[in-house]
C-alpha cells in the first residue's frame, strides 16, 4: 500500500506555540491520567509526556478545586495545555486564561442549564475562547452523541456523529470563530475511518484530530489505532493524533511514543497487516486518564483480558470503562460491559445492568455471563 503524501489542505489553527493544519507536521497529543488536584503528580506527568514528544498535553477539569490546581500547574509547566471541560461547560471562563485549547463534547452541553439553547452555549464558549486566546476542539464521541442528533438519525449513528460535528462548526463560523479543530471518535477503527472520511469530504478545510477511543491495552490497542490511522493518514486526512491506551501512570508516555511510531511508519510507507476486529473476541477499554475514579481499573482491564482468553474464537465485545462520564453510554453497545466506579463495578449486558460488584468479585460474575452468552449462541464454552 502506497501512502499518499499529500496532506488535506486544512486551515491553520494555532494552539499556543503549536500549529495544527495547513501542512504543519501532524501533532501528537496525550492526556494526563493523574488527578488534577494532585499538582505535583500532574506536573510530573506533563513533563513525562513532553519528553516523549507530546506537542499538546490535555488535563481534565471537573470543578473549582481542579481549576485552582490548574492555575498552579500552568505556573509550573511550559507545556502547551488543553483542558477537557467534562460535563460543565461553564468552567471555560475560569480555565481559559490558563490553557491554550478548550475541548468540549457537544453531547454534554445539554447536561447543565437546560433552559439555554445549544447555540447560546456555543456562542458563549466561542466568546470565552476568543477573549482568552484559546483554540477549541469539538470532540464528538460515539458513546455520548447529542440526543437531538441520535433522534434525527436513529438508524445511522455515524451520520449522527458527523452531522453533530458539522452543526457545531456552522455555529462557530456564523459567530466569526474559526480557530477550532474537530474529532470524531469511536472504539471501532472502521467506524473511525468512515466517520472521518464522511466529515472530511463535507468539510475538507477543517483540521481533524484523530483518535480511536477506548482502544484498550497494548499491543491490541495500538493495532486498532494503527488500523484507523494508517488508512486516514495515508489519504492525507488528519492533522493531530492521540493514541488512547489503558496504561498505568508510569507508562503513560507510551501513548506518545506509539503515535510517533505510527506517523514515522506511514511517512515511510510501512504498513502492517492487522487482525479483523469484526470477528473474534474484542476487548475495548478506555484510556487511563484523570477521569478514572479508581486506579484499580487498569489492573482490572488486564485481568479481564487474561480471564477471557478462552473465548478468543467467539465474536463478542467486552467493554471496560473507568469513569462516570463515558462509562454508562460507552458500555451500552458491548455484549458485556464493566463500568468502573470509585468502589464498585457495574456489570452490564448491552444497556441492561446486571448488578454492582467489588473489583475482586466482578470477575467470577463476568465469567458466568460470558459462558451464558457463548452457550446461548449455541457454542460450548468449554
Amino acid at each position: 500500500m502506497k501512502a499518499d503524501s499529500r496532506r488535506q489542505p486544512t486551515r491553520a489553527v494555532r494552539v499556543g506555540t503549536v500549529q495544527i493544519g495547513a501542512g504543519a507536521p501532524v501533532a501528537v497529543q496525550s492526556m494526563c491520567a493523574t488527578r488534577t488536584r494532585d499538582i505535583d503528580a500532574t506536573v510530573a506527568q506533563t513533563a513525562q509526556l513532553q519528553r516523549a514528544g507530546a506537542a499538546v498535553v490535555r488535563i481534565a477539569v471537573d470543578n473549582d478545586k481542579d481549576v485552582e490546581a490548574l492555575k498552579e500547574i500552568r505556573r509550573q509547566t511550559d507545556a502547551v495545555l488543553a483542558v477537557d471541560l467534562q460535563e460543565n461547560y461553564r468552567l471555560a471562563a475560569k480555565v481559559g486564561p490558563h490553557v491554550d485549547k478548550i475541548r468540549y463534547n457537544p453531547g454534554h452541553l445539554h447536561h447543565v442549564e437546560r433552559d439555554k439553547s445549544v447555540a447560546d452555549k456555543v456562542a458563549w464558549l466561542a466568546a470565552v475562547a476568543r477573549d482568552t486566546d484559546c483554540a477549541v476542539r469539538v470532540g464528538v464521541n460515539c458513546g455520548s452523541v447529542a440526543p437531538e442528533f441520535l433522534a434525527r438519525y436513529p438508524d445511522d449513528q455515524l451520520e449522527a456523529i458527523v452531522q453533530s460535528a458539522m452543526y457545531h462548526c456552522r455555529l462557530m463560523e456564523e459567530l466569526g470563530f474559526e480557530r477550532f479543530v474537530v474529532s470524531l471518535k469511536d472504539s471501532d477503527p472502521q467506524k473511525v475511518i468512515a466517520a472521518n472520511q464522511r466529515f472530511a469530504a463535507a468539510r475538507p478545510e477543517v483540521p481533524l484530530h484523530l483518535g480511536v477511543t477506548e482502544a484498550g491495552m497494548p499491543p491490541e490497542g495500538i493495532i486498532k489505532t494503527r488500523l484507523a490511522f494508517e488508512k486516514l493518514l495515508a489519504q492525507g486526512t488528519g492533522d493531530t493524533i492521540r493514541v488512547s491506551l489503558t496504561l498505568p501512570n508510569d507508562r503513560k508516555h507510551e501513548e506518545v511514543e506509539a503515535g510517533h511510531h505510527i506517523l514515522d511508519d506511514v511517512a515511510h510507507d510501512r504498513f502492517i497487516s492487522v487482525p479483523d476486529f469484526g470477528s473474534g473476541l474484542n476487548i475495548i477499554s478506555c484510556p487511563s486518564c484523570s477521569r478514572v475514579e479508581n486506579e484499580s481499573f487498569v489492573e482490572l482491564a488486564a485481568r479481564v483480558r487474561e480471564l477471557t482468553r478462552y473465548a478468543q474464537a467467539h465474536r463478542i465485545t467486552i467493554a471496560v470503562m473507568g469513569c462516570r462520564v463515558n462509562g454508562p453510554g460507552e458500555t451500552d453497545d458491548a455484549d458485556l460491559g464493566l463500568w468502573c466506579g470509585p468502589s464498585t463495578v457495574t456489570l452490564k449486558k448491552k444497556d441492561v445492568k446486571l448488578g454492582s460488584y467489588g473489583y475482586q468479585q466482578v470477575l467470577p460474575r463476568l465469567r458466568e455471563e460470558l459462558d451464558r452468552l457463548i452457550a446461548a449462541r449455541g457454542v460450548s464454552a468449554a
